[in-house]
């Protein structure tokens, strides 16, 4: 089974660059299959990680970043695949 982990988090004013960088260089043990990150107007930045794992499972997940760089509090979302056979 494939599940998504998606963790999404908004800027504090100007600071999204820094939220970016700062999402960029959090490494998780053990590392994902697959990883993407993503803009988005308001300087919001969403990372998906995608594992090989039952929904349930324990999975690394990013941390909350320094306040400072936050407009509110990160959001997280679990997905399981619901098309197994699609690449």
């Amino acid at each position: 089974m494939t599940v998504a982990l998606m963790w999404e988090a908004r800027a504090a004013d100007g600071r999204g660059a820094e939220l970016l960088e700062w999402a960029r260089g959090q490494a998780l043990d053990p590392a994902p299959p697959r990883r993407e990150t993503f803009t988005a107007p308001a300087d919001r930045v969403l990372v998906i990680t995608w594992w090989d794992a039952p929904y349930e499972a324990e999975l690394p997940e990013l941390p909350s970043p320094p306040q400072e760089l936050l407009h509110r509090p990160v959001h997280r979302w679990r997905f399981e695949s619901a098309d197994a056979d699609v690449p």
